[in-house]
């Protein structure tokens, strides 16, 4: 049989075509994908809280929580916030989880610091104070707080705490 060049140049263009067609998906679905964050498919149907302007409350497998997120100053490092919890329920620790919303720059644990009793309530009072990181493009963006109260015990909360941090600008 001869060799037709034609079926290389038809061959040549068919692949051009498709790579052409995958930069191009990839250009258009790619960044969509590198921000999504996978753990964030869970809270889908929660009701998001800004916490820096709401005090955010739910009931959760029968207890109660209050959080609420407040400005603690300027750091070299950027903003301080310091988070306040209270909830009824009995817990031997508890972390806060630190997520970008807006963007995903991984994730931070902040460990919550049991602080005693609430002075308006029988409920238990935690505590913890943190500098979100901060994206060097865009110093102000939307993070998430996840809690845990062990290593892999993540509820899905009714709710999806959020602030938006404002970096070095």
């Amino acid at each position: 049989m001869p060799d037709h060049p034609g079926g290389v140049d038809v061959l040549k263009a068919i692949i051009a075509v498709v790579v052409v067609a995958g930069v191009v998906a990839l250009g258009l679905f790619g960044p969509r994908w590198l921000m999504s964050d996978p753990n964030s498919a869970s809270g889908a149907n929660a009701v998001k809280c800004d916490l820096l302007n709401d005090t955010c409350q739910w009931t959760q497998q029968g207890t109660r929580w209050e959080a609420h997120l407040e400005k603690d100053g300027v750091q070299a490092e950027g903003t301080e916030y310091r988070l306040t919890l209270k909830t009824d329920a009995h817990l031997p620790r508890l972390l806060a989880v630190l997520r970008g919303e807006s963007m995903y720059l991984g994730e931070y644990p902040v460990p919550m610091t049991r602080a005693g009793r609430a002075r308006d309530s029988q409920k238990s009072l935690w505590q913890a104070r943190f500098t979100a990181p901060f994206c060097t493009t865009d110093p102000t963006m939307t993070w998430r707080i996840d809690l845990q109260t062990g290593i892999d015990n993540k509820p899905g909360m009714p709710v999806k705490l959020t602030f938006r941090a404002e970096g070095r600008g």
